[in-house]
């Protein structure tokens, strides 16, 4: 290999690089295949592409990205909707692993004379997962150009690359939406257990406050009533914020770690503490964060209404294989031996089932409560 042939490959090994690190830290899908392809586009000294892909949902096309189109795109959407020769090849498994540029004339372009920069042909790339079929990339020249083979296998691996960064992004999306589905389910049951409970207890107070008044015991039934009218309020206020943690999504746009800030910065008012971060930071699964989240949350609740002491210690610490979190004040503490009516500890443990993790819980009175919880991180 030569001195000119050994700075190709250097350069081609530095874009597929460049391509495989946009394609891992990029925020969405579509800005990671827009990148992938310009730098495909430019690798191969091409002049344009486009990338359609086919929705896992009822097996349609629909363009995903694209890079540099001819004006004739602008003046007619049409040609970037429906079916071509190329896609029908594709979902008809007659297309082969790479075609070469030379051997297919686009047919979005066949019959047009002005707008299309000269572009006639194309090379397309199948781009297929363990699920199926995923879509294709085409490049496009001016002219019919014979691309070498190694031009060809360069095509090849990163259609690869695009093949699996799509899939696991499909698949994230399945796991951030069945995320979703496990909190609200979770949330629905103690929203139910709540109420139930609650409501339960208003009805024994004003049973205990009817048997007060047929005894003409006036001042005992006024006590009574003024407890469960106080009672009542404490269950409403706990389903309102069981209802609002339905409907929000705190982590949307945020990591677990801005989010966290986020919810210390709301408690402040009424109690003192900051978050303290170690170890390398780890995106896990929406599933997971969330779940953590939450599980700060309640813990932070949990303090404001029973501690009776101003201020918390909160830490995440990233570990190789998992995520802890760790929760502390040192405010009345409760007997742990005691069993305690109050569904704030029982959403934590349902939680820390659901992500697979543990819970270690320390409280004594009038030491402090320590909730430390550890979830495993997935690859």
């Amino acid at each position: 290999m030569n001195l000119h042939e050994l700075q190709a490959r250097n350069q081609e090994l530095s874009i597929l690089n460049a391509i495989a690190q946009d394609l891992n830290r990029a925020l969405t899908l579509d800005k990671a295949l827009a990148t992938a392809l310009r730098q495909t586009v430019h690798l191969l000294q091409l002049k344009t592409g486009w990338i359609w892909l086919v929705a896992p949902e009822d097996g349609s096309s629909y363009i995903a990205a694209s890079y540099n189109l001819p004006p004739i795109f602008e003046q007619r959407t049409d040609l970037l909707t429906g079916t071509c020769y190329c896609l029908d090849k594709y979902i008809n498994d007659k297309f082969p692993d790479t075609t070469n540029i030379s051997e297919i004339t686009c047919t979005r372009l066949k019959d047009l004379q002005q707008g299309t920069d000269g572009l006639r042909f194309h090379a397309s790339v199948p781009l297929i997962s363990n699920e199926g079929k995923i879509g294709i990339m085409n490049v496009l020249s001016e002219h019919s150009q014979e691309l070498s083979q190694g031009q060809l296998q360069m095509l090849h691996t990163i259609g690869d690359m695009l093949s699996i960064a799509i899939e696991r992004a499909r698949l994230f999306e399945r796991s951030q939406q069945l995320g979703v589905i496990e909190e609200r389910n979770r949330l629905a049951r103690e929203i139910h257990d709540t109420l139930a409970q609650g409501l339960s207890g208003i009805a024994l107070k004003l049973e205990t406050t009817q048997a007060f008044l047929e005894n003409a015991k006036v001042d005992k039934a006024n006590q009574w009533l003024a407890q469960t009218i106080e009672f009542t309020r404490q269950n409403l206020e706990e389903a309102r914020r069981s209802v609002l943690d339905l409907r929000a999504t705190p982590l949307q746009g945020h990591n677990l770690i801005e989010a966290l800030r986020s919810l210390v910065e709301e408690v402040a008012e009424n109690l003192d503490g900051k978050l303290e971060v170690s170890g390398t930071h780890q995106p896990l699964e929406q599933r997971a964060e969330l779940g953590l989240y939450r599980i700060a949350q309640e813990a932070l609740t949990n303090i404001q209404k029973h501690a009776e002491c101003q201020a918390f210690q909160m830490r995440l610490d990233y570990e190789p294989d998992q995520l802890v979190l760790v929760i502390a004040d040192a405010g009345r503490g409760f007997n742990l031996e005691e069993p305690s009516s109050g569904f704030g500890l029982v959403g934590i443990r349902e939680r820390v089932h659901l992500l697979k993790g543990s819970m270690s819980l320390q409280s004594t009175p009038d030491s402090g409560t320590r909730l430390e919880v550890r979830v495993p991180i997935i690859q």
